[in-house]
């Protein structure tokens, strides 16, 4: 029996706690389902000394092209206070029109429309006219190094090639229909030790103390914008996330001070430039006498997080108009083409092929009472299927 009905997919897959890094039988639950619709599927572990083994997934139906893939990830965040929820968080319970449960919106919840989408099509009109694949991951709320990344090198060395891509994430801040993610701002973040010279809160002239240091650098990170935006991106944005001493006495001053901060950023920028202008802000700063009448410029040093998330930005006119048209179709309204928000597993996918994203409302992800609108559930389904025969008519032209 095909699995064309969205709510009881969604069901299952809330039903196996999935929480990073456990597989918990969700990518089990979702081979059930692509198997009798001829996907073949493979179950691939990926390892990294220091972090856990995370299980994936990756399904074709098909042997040519074009080849439509989509993307997601059955694992979830915890369920924070259990006793908090209304109804327990893995038992897909229905009430008043919602189905509870974690993932329900992030993201098990695009997966199940989805496959009812391919479903359905395959119902109405046998395979399509190509390849379908879906590249679920295990690790996307997680450190994000065993998952998409490396499934994507595992499917590509095995001679895989995409030519579109839709990732399911929860896009639309209030309504179906409201946002479709055709870009994201990159992602870069760092750590600033200052070292100063410890000793007696009493005696200052006698110690230099990196707290007044490490105040003159964030502050030069904050005080500013980077930029005033771009056509197409919001202005970038550093937020300071901590600033940490470690000094546990009120009176000795502290030997260093460090603190870490994030910065989003638009297509003014590459990863290489921001850090070039973060550091000449730093130097410039180091200098300032403000905090440190007659002291010597403030000694720092700055570690770089690895893997920083590049900005990208998808032009590709059939796989844009495909979709759009499919939520005008079916929704009757037009989406906002967006770049706005976080990161996503697309920032990975956009190296192999142009990729978009378009999921539910996402009001209540992450949430404790995570939970979807049944008539959500249908109308994305609705929203995929038309998509599926759009993009391929468009391809096949």
């Amino acid at each position: 029996m095909f699995p064309t009905d969205p709510i009881s997919n969604l069901a299952a897959l809330i039903r196996c706690p999935s929480v990073t890094p456990a597989e918990g039988g969700a990518l089990t639950a979702l081979e059930a389902m692509l198997a009798p619709l001829g996907f073949s599927v493979d179950r691939v572990v990926a390892k990294e000394a220091g972090t856990p083994d995370i299980e994936n997934l990756y399904a074709r139906l098909g042997a040519e092209g074009p080849h439509l893939m989509f993307a997601g990830h059955t694992d979830v965040v915890p369920v924070g206070d259990e006793a908090a929820w209304s109804h327990p968080p893995f038992s897909a319970a229905i009430a008043r029109g919602e189905m509870y449960g974690r993932g329900a919106v992030d993201m098990k919840g695009g997966i199940a429309c989805f496959v009812a989408a391919v479903a359905r099509h395959i119902e109405k009109h046998g395979r399509p006219k190509g390849s379908i694949s879906f590249l679920i991951t295990g690790d996307e709320e997680g450190p994000a190094i065993n998952g998409t990344v490396k499934l994507l090198e595992w499917a590509a060395q095995k001679g895989e090639r995409w030519d579109a891509c839709l990732v399911g994430e929860p896009t639309n801040p209030e309504s179906l229909g409201d946002m479709i993610k055709i870009g994201r701002r990159g992602s870069l973040s760092g750590r600033i030790t200052v070292h100063g010279v410890q000793g007696h809160a009493a005696y200052p002239h006698l110690a230099d103390n990196p707290v007044r240091g490490i105040l003159q650098l964030t502050q030069a990170l904050m005080d500013s914008a980077f930029d005033a935006g771009t056509d197409t991106f919001q202005p970038s944005n550093l937020e300071v996330t901590t600033i940490d001493v470690g000094n546990a006495a009120v009176n000795v001053i502290p030997a260093r001070a460090s603190a870490a901060f994030n910065i989003r950023f638009n297509d003014h920028w590459t990863a290489e430039s921001l850090k070039a202008e973060i550091v000449a802000r730093l130097d410039r700063a180091a200098k300032d006498e403000t905090l440190r009448p007659g002291r010597q410029p403030v000694k720092y040093d700055i570690v770089w997080n690895e893997r920083p998330s590049h900005v990208f930005l998808t032009r590709n006119n059939a796989l844009i108009d495909s979709l759009s048209g499919a939520v005008e179709a079916v929704t009757g309204r037009q989406p906002k083409l967006s770049t706005t928000g976080g990161t996503s597993d697309a920032r990975f996918i956009k190296d192999y092929c142009p990729v978009v994203e378009f999921g539910l409302v996402g009001q209540t992800m992450h949430m404790v009472d995570e939970r979807v609108a049944i008539a959500d559930l249908e109308t994305l389904t609705g929203i995929y299927e038309a998509f599926v025969a759009r993009w391929f008519g468009h391809a096949a032209a």
